[in-house]
């Protein structure tokens, strides 16, 4: 990946090993709309972090996704990606497990995007980590368990970028992944906005917000 240059992005490393100064292992969620480059600052942090020699795992969400057999006996599939078509109550033991358990590695879940579904045990974080970094559409809502969520975690920061790009963004995403362009497009005015707006609505909540272009990390958004 590309050095860092921008004050932006340093100020957001600065604040990372401020916070593993103290010691205990940090648990930083990102947030924010689909493809506002959540997964690309997750996957930057942890790669800078460990190469200056901050061990830190990126575990994302979306292993939490149910996977296409749950969400068809629930009639969820059409909404894929909604915030009941997540295993929260897992994602949160998960974190309780990642913030407790230090002395040994903990195995946490992938998403197989060509796949489309979750992957178990696919992502190990060993006991030296001081630093893991989570991202995902739901980290600031204000119900059960995400409530919960957040408690878990030390600081959540809610990624931005402009909402036109973010949209070509988001078709283009579901094209490289298997959807027809028409079908691409109508699933994110249909499916994703709206999950946009519910997300939207927790940016209050967030300790930092973040304006994703303006951090200049020189890297094509995978998010």
């Amino acid at each position: 990946m590309a050095a860092v240059t921008s004050a932006a992005a340093s100020a957001l490393l600065d604040r990372v090993r401020a916070l593993a100064a103290e010691g205990d292992r940090v648990l930083i969620g990102i947030t924010g709309a689909p493809a506002a480059g959540k997964s690309t600052l997750a996957e930057w942090l942890a790669e800078t972090l460990t190469a200056e020699g901050l061990p830190t795992a990126w575990v994302p969400m979306d292993g939490f996704h149910l996977a296409d057999a749950a969400l068809d006996r629930l009639g969820r599939r059409e909404r894929k990606g909604a915030l009941d078509t997540f295993d929260g109550h897992g994602y949160l033991a998960l974190l309780r497990r990642l913030r407790a358990e230090t002395r040994n590695t903990v195995y946490a879940p992938a998403f197989e995007r060509n796949l489309e579904q979750p992957i178990a045990n696919s992502i190990g974080v060993p006991p030296e980590t001081a630093v893991i970094v989570t991202e995902g559409n739901y980290l600031l809502v204000d119900e059960e368990p995400w409530r919960q969520v957040r408690a878990e975690l030390t600081e959540v920061w809610y990624s931005e970028t402009d909402p036109v790009l973010r949209r070509e963004r988001l078709v283009a995403r579901h094209i490289r992944f298997g959807k027809a362009p028409d079908a691409a497009a109508a699933w994110a005015d249909t499916v994703d906005e709206p999950n946009a707006r519910l997300i939207a609505a927790t940016r209050a909540r967030a300790d930092t917000v973040i304006d994703f272009d303006a951090l200049d990390l020189g890297i094509v958004l995978a998010d």
